[in-house]
């Protein structure tokens, strides 16, 4: 497990479980720090922390950011599982904006191509969310759905 520290206050923490993009993964983490959130990063990872990309999409804000990395899903989930999580995914059959949000939650979201396993979703059905939109896609962008779901839960808490 890889930490660094930061802010000293945490709302929130985002859990990326297999990120591919470290385009994504950078701007992700600029997400985090502007919301004084965590960053868990659960691998396998599809590029390396050393990536350019990752680095520039983050700009300079590594240092501020606090993340973990956990080699998979099954580490990941039992140092979390006295933690309330909520699973991101079109197939979610509860609102973002029906759920309430409390400071230190997790709000956990699936690889770009494929989402998050479908065994997962069914064992956390209630909590699973989606993020409503009315135009005809399949999904949005991974980084774009963490800024909305983290700056709605930092808004829930009158944080944002």
């Amino acid at each position: 497990m890889i930490q660094t520290t930061a802010f000293k206050k945490k709302y929130f923490t985002v859990a990326l479980i297999e990120p591919e993009i470290p385009s994504n993964t950078g701007n992700i983490g600029r997400t985090c720090v502007a919301g004084q959130s965590h960053l868990d990063l659960v691998g396998p990872l599809g590029f390396q922390m050393t990536d350019r990309y990752l680095k520039r999409a983050g700009l300079d804000y590594w240092p501020f950011l606090k993340y973990q990395y956990y080699e998979n899903l099954n580490d990941w989930l039992s140092q979390k599982n006295q933690q309330r999580i909520w699973f991101f995914s079109v197939r979610g059959e509860n609102s973002l904006y029906d759920c309430s949000f409390k400071k230190r939650d997790i709000l956990a979201f699936g690889k770009e191509t494929k989402g998050l396993p479908k065994p997962l979703l069914k064992k956390f059905k209630k909590q699973t969310v989606q993020i409503p939109f009315p135009g005809p896609v399949r999904s949005l962008n991974l980084s774009n759905a963490v800024a909305i779901a983290l700056f709605e839960a930092l808004r829930q808490n009158s944080l944002a």
